[in-house]
């Protein structure tokens, strides 16, 4: 059975455009990667678990801030590696300065013995839609395209 997460494509209107709020994973594997690194704030959830909370729950914990908003669903997705992600769309908005990410735990450097803790988002912003396909991981872009078709009145769903 795949592993299954959850999480939320944040999404604002600036002067006629729309933007997402995307984060970049923390810990030295991910620091120096930009293009295609990026993700909307989600996480695993467990067999039985509601979806829509735990995307909320992963929310919090990646940014410090509980999302508000009525949720959209959005299609599934299977990632690369086989994970799949449900998500939702919800109009917010977010002060990406303010982010506070929880904490993880990792030998590092490797085979040293030493554990050192990093943040599991190292930082979060805002991306136009052109924009954040650019940042996204490829295999979620499709929530983009969902977005998209949904704000223009169309469903996908």
């Amino acid at each position: 059975m795949p592993k299954r997460s959850a999480g939320l494509l944040l999404f604002r209107r600036r002067g006629g455009n729309v933007e997402v709020f995307l984060v970049h994973p923390g810990g030295p594997f991910w620091s120096k990667k930009d293009l295609g690194a990026w993700s909307i704030p989600k996480g695993e959830y467990a067999e039985g678990e509601d979806p829509l909370e735990a995307a909320l729950r992963e929310f919090q914990e990646e940014t410090g801030t509980r999302a508000g908003g009525v949720p959209i669903p959005l299609r599934d997705i299977r990632q690369a590696g086989g994970k799949i992600v449900s998500a939702w769309a919800m109009e917010g908005d977010f002060e990406a300065a303010r982010l506070r990410s929880n904490l993880f735990r990792m030998e590092w450097p490797p085979k040293s013995g030493e554990t050192k803790q990093f943040p599991e988002i190292d930082k979060g912003e805002w991306f136009s839609i052109d924009a954040a396909r650019l940042k996204l991981l490829k295999s979620q872009t499709g929530f983009l395209d969902q977005l998209v078709l949904t704000l223009a009145g169309g469903s996908e769903n």
